[in-house]
């Protein structure tokens, strides 16, 4: 693995652990070059997905797009950390295990607005506005009207 501070290719697995919920490794590495420590992590990847985008644009399936999205939307809302890697990880399985090598970006926005509406209705408004793609306040009032509406019921 490629030291990410002075990019030499040599460096040492000096601790390995399970993460909590047991999906993934945790190493602990050191560079022989410079010393740097850093922290990688070793997921099981079942099959290699496309994300078919708008317009018919294809690239491979990126956790971390999808690490990133989430945690914009959910950003200082206190959510434990764990959750949401529960929420991605539980995305990427769903997405990994369709039997489908290509999955629409729509199923995937779909799974996540599922899943952030089920933890925080804030960042579920977040995500919905830019995935929605809400152009006005009144689309952020409707969204919010409904959300009220499903929480009361």
């Amino acid at each position: 693995m490629r030291c990410p501070f002075c990019a030499h290719d040599d460096t040492q697995v000096k601790d390995s652990r399970p993460t909590e919920d047991n999906a993934s490794i945790r190493r602990r590495r050191q560079c022989s070059s410079c010393g740097a420590r850093f922290t990688t992590f070793e997921r099981v990847q079942l099959r290699e997905v496309v994300v078919v985008k708008s317009g018919d644009r294809r690239e491979p399936f990126e956790r971390s797009k999808l690490e990133q999205s989430v945690a914009l939307a959910s950003r200082k809302r206190g959510i434990d950390q764990e959750r949401l890697d529960q929420l991605i990880s539980g995305i990427q399985r769903q997405v990994e295990t369709s039997g489908e090598a290509e999955v629409p970006s729509s199923r995937i926005g779909e799974l996540v607005m599922e899943g952030l509406r089920q933890i925080d209705s804030v960042a579920y408004i977040r995500f919905a506005s830019v995935y929605r793609d809400f152009s006005e306040a009144r689309d952020f009032e409707e969204f919010a009207s409904t959300v009220q509406q499903a929480a009361k019921e």
